[in-house]
């Protein structure tokens, strides 16, 4: 593994973390930030995968377009679409006020991280 994608997997371990620890909070638990963070961890997982093989990516948030760039060689990916179209929109979208994440909008992010996460990690060997 490239160290650079090993620095990028770090950046996306400490998002996945954050994400965890807000959703699973007792007191004040912040959804908002669930959903940023599951976002930027897919989002890194995304780059770090991208880095390894060595195909080079704009700066960008939009989780659709990385999925773009991965779809030769990930072409089952195409089912996760619409899904990350959302994460990406509910993570850039409750940054503002007018619009919050609540606990199940959080869930259904977090979700979506956890399994993206696992996909890029058995595709980068990287054991559990």
């Amino acid at each position: 593994m490239k160290p650079l994608t090993k620095e990028w997997i770090d950046k996306a371990e400490g998002d996945f973390s954050t994400a965890g620890r807000e959703l699973r909070a007792r007191k004040d638990p912040n959804y908002d930030s669930v959903c940023f963070h599951a976002q930027q961890c897919v989002e890194k997982y995304f780059k770090a995968y991208l880095q390894d093989a060595g195909i080079a990516f704009a700066k960008t948030h939009d989780l659709v377009l990385l999925l773009d760039l991965l779809l030769p060689m990930e072409p089952n990916w195409d089912d996760f679409r619409l899904p990350l179209r959302r994460l990406t929109t509910s993570a850039v979208e409750i940054r503002y006020p007018g619009k919050s994440a609540n606990k199940l909008n959080a869930k259904e992010m977090y979700s979506l991280c956890k399994e993206m996460r696992s996909l890029v990690r058995v595709s980068l060997s990287i054991t559990p």
